[in-house]
């Protein structure tokens, strides 16, 4: 099969493009596929094709940009150019732009290939449906957010072209059947991208790191988490270190060098900015617990799957996703309430004080995170596909003996 994947990929820093490095790194091995063709957004550097083990043949094509109004007829063009037998797209709402216009061209893509009758599957990340606009930082204007509900609903009937949409929670699909009356919705898992073989869950002397990672500014703010550890360190008079992980969201730039400055007095606060692909297994193993400072969720937290990968313990807000993937997956960790920092200073201390239930939660997650290892999930897309192709070929069969 000749794979085309419809993605951001690093280095690029549009949202996704971890999870494709992954997915990536895993449809090469497999034996059904004789070549990957990447049709990424264009970046300054060169793709960051590195893999040790032994794969297919991977085409890159740059042929989209964020916030283009170009990119369906320019991915449109890679695709006819490239001819591949499927295409998978690895999407988010914003995922062609944070303008309504751009990235309602870029989600019309599905229905494209789906008119050219090319096998093609959505992995789509999240729905409008479950996200909470003031606390995810779209808008808190009511009148704004019937119209982005509008054009979200809009815009997953467009998505819903496709000959599958894949989501990675069971309550998605039940919310997409129940109102859209879709046939063609499966849950896949979102997966573990890195499997430890046997996780340490001693750590290194020195200062314990309390670590968030991701993408902040939006509903993930890390002023609450900075408090609460400052909190713990007078409670416990524990030796404290935080690690804030990752960059601005997009939406907001400039966020974490505002919370640097507010927060210099502070010690041991470490702003790691970018973290690189081949430094993220040693951010993990280095930090005590991870922190989910999260005002809202909008879909399956990669995080929370990384940090059961590398055996961590893990401080989760009680709400939304969060919540239902402990529920469905088996993960555990300590809750605390969004946005209060005593809450979450209670939670942050019942771990970082207690080694014996921090290696239990870490134990506890490594399990969870093994049931869907990247390999199982890549195995999974594959079989859709194969379902697809056989249906496609099964309903030309049929046209041509009526026809006949």
């Amino acid at each position: 099969m000749k794979l085309a994947i419809v993605t951001a990929y690093p280095p690029s820093k549009v949202t996704l493009n971890e999870y494709a490095y992954h997915l990536v790194k895993s449809f090469r091995q497999k034996k059904q596929i004789t070549e990957l063709i990447l049709l990424t957004d264009a970046t300054p550097e060169t793709k960051d094709l590195n893999f040790p083990e032994a794969g297919c043949k991977i085409t890159v094509k740059e042929c989209w940009k964020f916030n283009s109004y170009k990119n369906l007829f320019s991915v449109t063009k890679a695709i006819n150019q490239t001819k591949p037998d499927a295409v998978l797209f690895n999407l988010q709402f914003m995922k062609f732009g944070d303008k309504k216009v751009a990235a309602a061209l870029g989600l019309m893509l599905p229905w494209i290939c789906s008119l050219k009758n090319i096998p093609n599957i959505v992995l789509l990340h999240n729905i409008l449906e479950e996200v909470d606009l003031k606390s995810a930082g779209f808008t808190s204007n009511k009148l704004v957010q019937k119209v982005y509900n509008f054009i979200g609903t809009s815009l997953t009937k467009l998505l819903l072209q496709a000959d599958t949409v894949a989501v990675t929670m069971k309550k998605y699909v039940a919310i997409l059947e129940k109102k859209y009356l879709a046939d063609n919705i499966t849950m896949i898992p979102h997966g573990t991208f890195e499997i430890a073989q046997k996780p340490t869950f001693t750590l290194p002397h020195g200062a314990l790191k309390v670590m968030a990672f991701g993408k902040f500014g939006t509903y993930k703010k890390v002023e609450t988490m900075i408090e609460a550890v400052e909190k713990v360190r007078k409670t416990s008079g524990l030796h404290l270190e935080i690690v804030i992980a990752g960059t601005d969201n997009p939406n907001v730039p400039g966020y974490l060098a505002t919370v640097q400055e507010q927060y210099k007095h502070i010690p041991q606060l470490t702003f790691t900015g970018y973290v690189e692909e081949k430094d993220v297994a040693s951010l993990f193993h280095e930090s005590a617990v991870v922190v989910f400072p999260y005002t809202a969720t909008t879909g399956s937290s990669g995080v929370l799957h990384q940090a059961g990968s590398y055996g961590k313990a893990v401080v989760m807000p009680d709400l939304g996703d969060l919540a239902l993937l402990v529920k469905d997956e088996g993960y555990r960790g300590e809750f605390f309430e969004p946005e209060n920092i005593d809450s979450l200073a209670n939670a942050i201390e019942a771990i970082v004080t207690n080694d014996a239930y921090r290696i239990s939660l870490g134990k506890t997650n490594y399990q969870a995170a093994t049931a869907f290892p990247i390999k199982r999930i890549t195995e999974m897309y594959l079989e859709q596909f194969e379902a697809i192709i056989e249906k496609k070929m099964l309903d030309v069969g049929q046209a041509s003996t009526r026809s006949a």
